[in-house]
């Protein structure tokens, strides 16, 4: 069957059960929009800027698990997309974004929307094709998709000519499966490895587990939970981590790193054995890293073997996936009377209770103000814990992630590797697409939220009903705190009263419902009014200006070194 490139493109996408792609139209892409016009199944969402489309590509892929699509233009179009890229790459996350190019004989003439997208690219992707041949198309998507998926996940670029969308060839199904000769990612654990991993674990007295993203990525929860369950040991999630392990269970003692609780931080410094899993030692979890579990035998696993002893030496290493591992660590652990000679682990977890005896989460709620934290265990309380959250970057996000437990994975999309603003809105609309039947939130704040508010008009176009939490500050927030605390409260450019939206009025100037609280005793009454409808709503809550986010490692410091309330 002879087909033009951008039909190759279109059928490709729907031989591959792709259902939406988010995207914004220009003129090196006219004859992929054109050729997905006559295919009403592959649902086009319209976002407002390419950076949008990719979060929400990104967002789509976190909820769903399954490879989100982006499709743009050349030039500024895949330039706008950069951030996005950037921020799925630092936080492995699957997607492929179809960016258009000048035709092929005009590459290099600094031709109208010309851009070096792979060059630009190259750094903030898994991977990235020009495809200059059409006859290379299908197999080029098929490839991305594959390398998007498997091993460590990531963002792939697709880089395509105009020309290219525009000739003919023969097209046929290859198939789904993919072969790369130079790209076999390590999937099962060495046996040697995983076999002294547990006995290492069934020796330790003060045993610590560590987990990140990788968890969820792998699919990995209920293996996780089962394993920790066996062991019996404390365990602590990384930002990127939080779902994997159900935080209402009593063997979790909460987030650690730079904002985590007081419990998890003294766990991880004073145990000795460290289980990593599915983790990459970032900087805002060890804190100094000469002091980072300094006691510990330090097990890794990851399905990235550059990650391994990159930031922290560990002494055993396993590379392989994550649930695949786990799968044989459970193996031997359910031997009969393999956990026979485990020691009694009661006087560790007496000293854990000791830690957590210091509320370290606590805070006032007064009757005239409101404080961020009691926002947020409202929208806890009246969605039973069981919303998608969304969030940008800052106080908000750390509240987030402090007071809004979870106890699935896949529920939680935050930026942790770049720290991205603008992130939530467009994230939050690609879980909504992705999963329409669930209550979606977005906590945010007013800084963050006017990085790209304009997607407000893809959610009542499309009729998301995402429900908005802005924790309004007038401040940028993480700014202001550390200025406070470390810059002697000289708030450089950190005030965003003067000139700040009425985020009511910008809601229904989009078509969105706009609420506010200014009180404790309107915030209840806000939540439920917006959780009953099923618009796209923006809830402005007027909160305390100058609240700080605690406990907090001061960055260089360790972990142990905590500044709490």
């Amino acid at each position: 069957m002879e087909l033009t490139g951008a039909q190759i493109v279109v059928r490709t996408l729907l031989d591959l059960k792709v259902r939406h792609v988010f995207g914004y139209p220009g003129g090196s892409v006219l004859h992929i929009y054109d050729a997905m016009f006559k295919h009403p199944e592959l649902n086009h969402i319209l976002c407002r800027h390419e950076q949008g489309a990719v979060h929400a590509a990104d967002g789509y892929a976190r909820v769903s698990g399954e490879v989100g699509v982006a499709l743009v233009t050349s030039g500024p179009g895949a330039t706008n997309a950069v951030t996005g890229l950037a921020t799925a790459n630092m936080d492995s996350i699957p997607l492929v974004c179809i960016s258009g190019q000048v035709p092929v004989d005009l590459i290099g003439n600094d031709a109208f929307q010309e851009a070096d997208t792979v060059g630009i690219t190259r750094s903030c992707t898994k991977h990235n094709f020009l495809v200059r041949r059409v006859t290379d198309l299908a197999r080029v998507l098929r490839e991305a998709f594959h390398i998007a998926r498997t091993g460590r996940p990531g963002p792939v670029v697709v880089d395509l000519p105009k020309d290219v969308t525009a000739a003919l060839c023969d097209y046929e199904d290859c198939g789904s499966e993919v072969r790369i000769r130079s790209y076999n990612p390590t999937v099962i654990g060495n046996a040697r490895q995983v076999k002294k991993a547990v006995s290492m674990i069934l020796e330790a007295q003060r045993p610590m587990i560590y987990t990140g993203g990788g968890v969820i990525l792998s699919n990995a929860a209920a293996e996780l939970t089962r394993m920790t369950r066996l062991i019996g040991a404390p365990i602590t999630n990384t930002l990127m981590g939080l779902g994997g392990f159900p935080a209402s269970d009593p063997l979790f003692v909460g987030m650690l790193g730079m904002h985590g609780t007081y419990e998890a931080n003294m766990a991880v410094s004073n145990c000795d054995l460290l289980l990593a899993i599915g983790a990459r030692f970032d900087d805002r979890v060890t804190g100094k890293i000469s002091q980072f579990a300094p006691n510990a035998k330090i097990i890794h696993v990851d399905i990235d073997p550059t990650s391994i002893s990159k930031n922290v030496k560990v002494h055993l290493p396993i590379v392989g996936d994550v649930k695949n591992v786990l799968g044989q660590m459970i193996a031997l652990l359910e031997v009969p009377g393999a956990r026979d000679q485990q020691p009694d682990l009661k006087p560790w977890w007496r000293q854990i209770d000791v830690w957590r005896e210091k509320l370290c989460l606590r805070y006032h709620q007064g009757k005239d103000w409101i404080e961020p934290q009691f926002v947020i265990e409202k929208l806890r309380d009246l969605t039973q814990a069981n919303a998608i959250v969304s969030t940008d970057v800052g106080q908000h996000q750390m509240w987030a992630a402090q007071f809004y437990p979870f106890d699935r994975p896949r529920r939680w999309l935050t930026s942790g590797g770049l720290g991205t603003m603008g992130y939530g809105l467009p994230a939050a609309m690609g879980a909504s697409v992705a999963l329409p039947g669930e209550t979606v939130i977005l906590i945010t704040g007013d800084g963050s939220f006017q990085m790209n508010s304009q997607e407000l008009a893809t959610c009542c176009q499309f009729r998301l009903p995402v429900k908005i939490a802005i924790l309004n500050n007038s401040y940028l927030g993480m700014v202001r705190q550390w200025q406070q605390i470390f810059y002697e409260g000289r708030y450089s450019q950190s005030h965003m009263a003067t000139g700040a939206p009425d985020f009511v009025k910008l809601a229904e100037a989009y078509g969105a419902v706009g609420l506010r609280a200014t009180r404790p005793d309107e915030v209840e009454p806000t939540i439920r009014q917006a959780l009953a409808t099923d618009q796209t709503v923006v809830m402005d809550f007027r909160v305390a200006e100058e609240s700080n986010v605690y406990p907090m490692v001061p960055a260089g410091k360790a972990l142990n070194e905590m500044i709490l309330l």
